[in-house]
């Protein structure tokens, strides 16, 4: 397996790099001349092509999902550092994909290419200015979500009691000119200003009829998700009613996975090359990732297993199950076919190369419990049920309309109190656990509540990550502290 490493010297230098290595052969004729490799971002074409490139290939999900109440220690499997050290609470040993050193590379990679397209549109004659705008916009929102991703991942989560004072990261908005940049990680309220700012201003300059795939690049919808997840991290409900009302309609279910219809016909390849295509309506933003992860969830000796299987088994208060179809691998090893890999080859007649996969980074089913949060927290618990009963009218086995349908009184009945709003919000996050299996966005729920999450062993101990332990927080590669930046503490 190859690896593909970076680090903080190489946020903006993909571009230029050509200039550098000419540079080095102290041939001043040569420098005079333009390497016919350097690409000259001067039209809008090829700035958008750029712009395929400012979203992360490298994947979040292995560390955050294996931090999870997801997992569980198997009787066997592989045990590379990727997946055992996230398992046991420790920083993760390996710089390689899946290593959190790998997603903040790639986060920063990204970013570079959102700012070169921006510094080419800055440039771009006056009169051309407003062929650029969808770009623009692009790349504005692009910047925004790998910079958000990046506060999320490598600092403490967003709290209005210290978030003056927490370290962010560095909010990166200029190309690089030097081989090594020096940077200040400011705060985490002044990230969240930043993104917010990039977000504002990029969202109404998306036109989605410039993407040949859609799904690919962000669209209105895809950023207005994106603006619901940026907002209910920061508990401002009335902001996420407001962006996923753009988008999320009465025929929401039409666009929702159709788990127990669809889906329940197809064979275990079929559900593969489904669940990630971007002809699937659920899927708002997909970005391509190089990850190992579609093995690791099948054959790591930390994953998904028999102690957890009740999580995509049991519908609770409904009584019935989950039409979540899963396999059974080996003694203990159980897995949901939807993280598909496709494995690109070095060379035409090589036998090794890079393992990828086509993450879902927005989907219609986490807007609609965005959506049904914010109006628990805003008192509207009609409505908020009304969007749990249509997501689970796609997700129940044998559903029935008569009998399936959940009310007040049922919630009341279940968890034996009147406390609807804490009830509610219990009872949507385990549906929500249950929907994201391998997919990682566990780790945010279990931040937002401070959730201690413990895991098990065969051997018969037991970690526990504590609520506030600074483990909550990935560690800053080393690397990064050659631009100034200092590490988390342990």
């Amino acid at each position: 397996m190859r690896t593909q490493v970076f680090d903080m010297k190489r946020l903006g230098l993909y571009i230029v790099l050509a200039l550098a290595a000419a540079g080095s052969t102290g041939c001043s004729k040569f420098l005079e001349k333009e390497p016919d490799n350097r690409a000259k971002l001067n039209s809008p074409e090829k700035v958008a092509l750029l712009l395929a490139t400012a979203y992360p290939k490298g994947s979040y999900i292995p560390f955050m999902e294996l931090s999870t109440d997801n997992v569980n220690e198997r009787s066997s499997g592989g045990t590379p550092n990727v997946t055992m050290d996230p398992y046991n609470f420790v920083d993760v040993r390996d710089n390689n994909e899946d290593s959190p050193e790998f997603y903040w590379n790639s986060c920063y990679t990204a970013i570079a290419a959102a700012n070169e397209a921006l510094e080419a549109i800055e440039l771009a004659p006056e009169a051309d200015k407003r062929k650029y705008s969808a770009s623009k916009g692009e790349a504005l929102v692009a910047r925004a979500y790998a910079h958000f991703m990046l506060v999320n991942v490598f600092s403490k989560f967003y709290n209005e009691a210290s978030f003056a004072n927490d370290p962010g990261i560095p909010y990166v908005t200029k190309p690089e000119k030097v081989v090594i940049e020096q940077y200040e990680r400011g705060t985490v309220k002044e990230t969240y200003e930043k993104i917010e700012k990039d977000l504002l201003e990029g969202l109404p300059l998306l036109k989605d009829e410039s993407y040949t795939v859609p799904q690919y690049h962000f669209t209105r919808n895809a950023a207005y998700a994106f603006a619901a997840r940026f907002y209910l991290f920061q508990k401002k409900y009335d902001d996420v009613l407001y962006y996923t009302q753009q988008f999320i309609g009465a025929d929401v279910t039409t666009k929702l996975r159709p788990w127990n219809s669809t889906y329940l016909t197809y064979t275990r390849l079929e559900l593969y090359a489904n669940y990630q295509k971007a002809t699937e309506p659920a899927n708002l933003l997909l970005a391509e990732t190089q990850s190992t992860w579609p093995r690791y969830v099948y054959s790591s000796r930390h994953s998904f297993d028999l102690t957890t299987v009740p999580l995509i088994q049991y519908v609770p208060i409904i009584g019935k199950r989950w039409s979540f179809l899963f396999q059974a691998y080996g003694n203990d090893q159980v897995y949901i076919p939807k993280i598909n890999e496709y494995f690109v080859r070095a060379s035409v007649n090589a036998d090794y190369g890079d393992v990828y996969f086509m993450t879902p980074l927005f989907t219609m089913e986490e807007a609609l419990f965005n959506r049904a949060e914010a109006m628990i927290y805003k008192g509207n618990y009609n409505g908020a049920l009304d969007l749990i009963n249509k997501y689970l009218s796609t997700r129940v086995y044998l559903y029935s309309a008569s009998t399936d349908v959940l009310t007040q009184q049922d919630i009341v009945d279940f968890f034996g109190n009147n406390k609807m709003q804490e009830n509610l919000i219990e009872l949507l996050l385990a549906y929500k656990q249950s929907e994201f299996v391998h997919e990682g966005l566990r780790w945010f729920d279990i931040l937002r509540y401070d959730i201690p999450v413990t895991h098990y062993f065969v051997n018969g101990s037991r970690k526990t990550l504590e609520a506030g332990s600074n483990r909550r927080v990935f560690q800053i590669p080393q690397s990064a502290t050659l631009s100034g930046i200092e590490l988390n503490p342990r």
